[in-house]
């Protein structure tokens, strides 16, 4: 089974925030996923970012791609780095 870490839309209409999650690739962008890793609250000034480190170390070490946004949130919060060592 393919896996990927990528973002899934909660909250209220023009008053969204994230969850960063790990799902299946062919599940739908909000359907049904694996495991919840942290979210992401773009409307809080400043933004709020929470990953949990341990659980999206594991899931990029067994093979989960994240999406291009996912991507830019674990860089910011330097988890992709950590990766690579």
């Amino acid at each position: 089974m393919a896996t990927r870490i990528r973002l899934r839309r909660m909250g209220a209409k023009k008053a969204p925030f994230y969850r960063l999650v790990v799902a299946d690739t062919r599940a739908p962008r909000d359907g049904r996923f694996i495991e919840e890793i942290g979210y992401y609250d773009p409307t809080k000034k400043p933004t709020v970012i929470n990953i949990n480190e341990e659980r999206a170390l594991y899931w990029l070490k067994t093979g989960a791609q994240p999406s291009e946004t996912a991507k830019s949130l674990l860089n910011k919060a330097g988890i992709l780095a950590k990766v690579n060592e």
